[in-house]
């Protein structure tokens, strides 16, 4: 996560700047009310099985759409760590699950169990998102942790009372307020779409979609004699190397910290540490 902006993530470039491009349009448009689903009259009555297709193609709340950009970005580091290649796989895979799951657990699960009540589903790829959220909670681990010291001290004890945070968790926050936009409807697509996500990693998704890949020329990637046998051994080599690239950039910036730490005592002017400000500005600088 050192690097700033889409770099080496087109893959999440084209999906960030496509729902927003097409929710703004929507808008523009006023054209909104094609796109939410309710159960009745859009699907039972007047049979409009097009919404289930076309449901996930645009968010109609601006508060959904900036919490959505938000998340999607910073699990730009999935398809580093992956490569362009596994990463638009994977999507393509999980969207024929997260596009007809969600309208048809709600139409013949929800709705029947709730008296009718539980009946509309919000527009947006939140499904979509939170399947690939699964993936990041599975996939990226912790780089550092950070505590907000609440006050007081713990009864019997001499430790302060605090709540641990890691540099996952923003993303975590953004996607929890997607989750609670619309609440309880939003719900049902963000549960369906982690549920999703792990039976993909798990490889238990009908037809082998874990294992499945788009042709590599699809993406504009350079041919290969590991490509054209259309195994993993590609996706899988660019991803240790995408790995190993970020790795070795974090070792270089603790051994710099390590150095100005040394010179400070030495009584060398040290170098200046980024505050944790600067670090969450960072994660911004240069994405557009």
């Amino acid at each position: 996560m050192l690097s700033s902006g889409f770099h080496n993530a087109a893959v999440s470039r084209f999906l960030v700047f496509s729902v927003v491009a097409s929710s703004i349009l929507v808008s523009i448009t006023d054209v909104k009310h094609l796109f939410p689903v309710h159960v009745v009259p859009h699907l039972w009555r007047y049979k409009q099985l097009w919404r289930v297709v076309t449901y996930q193609t645009c968010y109609t709340s601006s508060t959904e759409l900036l919490f959505a950009a938000l998340t999607l970005y910073h699990m730009r580091v999935i398809e580093r760590l992956w490569g362009s290649r596994k990463h638009a796989s994977f999507l393509l895979a999980a969207l024929p699950y997260t596009s007809l799951l969600p309208p048809l657990f709600l139409a013949l699960v929800l709705r029947p169990l709730s008296a009718g009540r539980l009946s509309y589903l919000p527009a947006g790829p939140t499904a979509l998102i939170f399947a690939l959220l699964a993936q990041y909670h599975a996939a990226i681990p912790t780089v550092y942790k950070w505590r907000v010291i609440l006050g007081g001290q713990a009864a019997g004890g001499d430790e302060v009372r605090a709540v641990t945070f890691t540099d996952k968790s923003t993303t975590y926050l953004l996607a929890a307020q997607l989750a609670l936009s619309q609440f309880p409807h939003s719900i049902v697509g963000a549960a369906v779409g982690w549920i999703v996500g792990y039976a993909w990693r798990r490889d238990i998704l009908p037809g082998g979609a874990a294992r499945w890949r788009v042709p590599g020329w699809l993406l504009g990637l350079p041919s290969s004699s590991r490509e054209a046998q259309g195994g993993d051994a590609a996706g899988d080599g660019e991803g240790y190397d995408s790995l190993r690239r970020r790795l070795e950039g974090e070792a270089r910036a603790s051994g710099a910290d390590r150095e100005g730490s040394g010179r400070a005592r030495d009584g060398a002017p040290a170098v200046p540490r980024r505050t944790l400000g600067t670090q969450m500005l960072d994660q911004f600088r240069g994405a557009f």
